[in-house]
């Protein structure tokens, strides 16, 4: 199929698909006979995420003000009647140093509580977390409330029962001047299956690997056209090229589930595929391309020598592309913590321009010519690489990123980190 273009597949898995629900099989399944119908082979591997099914959820401030809420999974239960705390607000890291947080129920800003809080949380016996999503400006009927999953990291430090509710209702209660909390959480927390979908190329060269990977996978209310349909394409297009003009190297694409959820289809790769990481000599991860209104970039986790070497391909073929050294939230991390040099592409958005995470991640914020110049530099890029007479890219992590690596992964605390 000298004339396959993957932009068409899109709209094939144009659905919400989050991680280790039926609807991701179904796309890690659709992709698998894409793969299949090009004349490829796949595979698709099978790992364990967690899961939760919640059973009560309920928020009252000062015994009769009740306010809309969603439970997180794996962060604990209350008993039926709750548990009641005087109400304080974390917005910064001097806030939280001040704050005895003893028998409090925390109000704090973003999906996510940060990791500083839940841990003194945790040594000083807090009641529960409230998150928040959306921003103050959107009516509550525009904002969905995610079910958020606690994070292993945190968890296993220890539970706190966390709800999230609406920034514009987090704004209310601060200006009424609320007391107390009575929070309510009955959660019933289990595993189930996600999936990678995996497709080898062999080369020449069998014993150095490049591996290719992006995640297929979707938030809760998010068809995810931009994040991450668009990275899938990508590597549906880098596959059927390899399959014509067989590289040098073995190449190895990884269609990786649950990302959302923190990384764990790459994770688990990684994870059960130990014993051939030594071959693996490049990881190259796509996340968002295609966007309308954006900007290329290539954030390399890796030497500064990667980055001359990007930075001069792309003047020579005249594509601008911001590159730059640092550790991007994507699949390309793990790679990069097992030692093996990283790079993410993407194209982001400018403020205003498309919106993910939301039921605003749609098709119509695409570009398909976009696509084709994002997709057309990775391949001219990637191809000097794969079928060099010796591979130049040094197999390190240099010590910067592995600090970085460590700030990331929530091994360290950065010390001058703001809340």
């Amino acid at each position: 199929m000298k004339n396959y273009h993957s932009f068409n597949f899109l709209k094939n898995i144009y659905f919400v698909r989050t991680g280790g629900s039926i609807e991701e099989e179904v796309a890690a399944h659709l992709i698998k006979e894409e793969i299949e119908r090009l004349g490829g082979a796949a595979n698709i591997e099978e790992f364990l995420v967690d899961a939760a099914n919640i059973k009560e959820e309920k928020l009252v401030f000062d015994g009769k003000y009740e306010i809309e809420c969603k439970g997180s999974g794996y962060s604990g239960n209350t008993k039926i009647e709750g548990v009641t705390g005087d109400l304080v607000s974390i917005s910064s890291i001097e806030e939280l140093k001040m704050t005895n947080l003893c028998n409090k129920i925390i109000l704090t800003p973003g999906k996510r509580v940060q990791y500083q809080a839940y841990m003194k949380a945790i040594k000083e016996k807090a009641l529960g977390f409230i998150t928040t999503t959306g921003d103050v400006y959107k009516n509550n009927k525009d904002v969905d409330l995610d079910p958020y999953l606690n994070r292993e990291p945190y968890y296993k430090e220890g539970y706190i029962p966390t709800v999230m509710i609406r920034m514009k209702d987090a704004e209310r209660i601060l200006e009424r001047g609320y007391k107390t909390a009575n929070l309510t959480l009955i959660s019933e927390d289990f595993k189930r299956n996600s999936r990678n979908v995996v497709a080898e190329i062999k080369g020449e060269i069998e014993d150095e690997i490049i591996t290719f990977t992006a995640h297929y996978d979707s938030v809760a209310y998010s068809k995810g056209a931009y994040d991450n349909a668009t990275g899938v394409i990508t590597l549906l297009q880098l596959h059927e090229y390899y399959m014509r003009n067989k590289p040098k190297r073995t190449l190895r694409f990884i269609w990786c589930g649950s990302e959302e959820m923190g990384l764990l289809g790459s994770k688990a790769y990684v994870n059960s595929h130990e014993d051939e990481l030594e071959k693996i000599v490049l990881n190259i991860n796509v996340d968002m391309v295609a966007v309308t209104l954006g900007y290329d970039i290539a954030c390399v986790t890796g030497d500064v020598s990667i980055i001359h070497n990007i930075e001069y391909t792309s003047k020579e073929l005249g594509f601008p592309i911001h590159v730059y050294q640092g550790v991007y939230s994507s699949d390309s991390t793990p790679f990069a913590d097992k030692g093996i040099p990283s790079i993410s592409f993407a194209r982001l958005a400018k403020q205003g321009g498309a919106t993910i995470h939301s039921h605003n991640d749609v098709i119509e914020r695409l570009s398909e010519p976009n696509y084709i110049k994002t997709y057309t530099f990775i391949i001219n890029l990637s191809e000097r690489w794969i079928n060099a007479a010796y591979f130049p890219i040094e197999r390190k992590i240099p010590e910067n990123m592995k600090d970085e690596l460590d700030y990331y992964l929530l091994r360290k605390i950065r010390p001058e980190k703001k809340y």
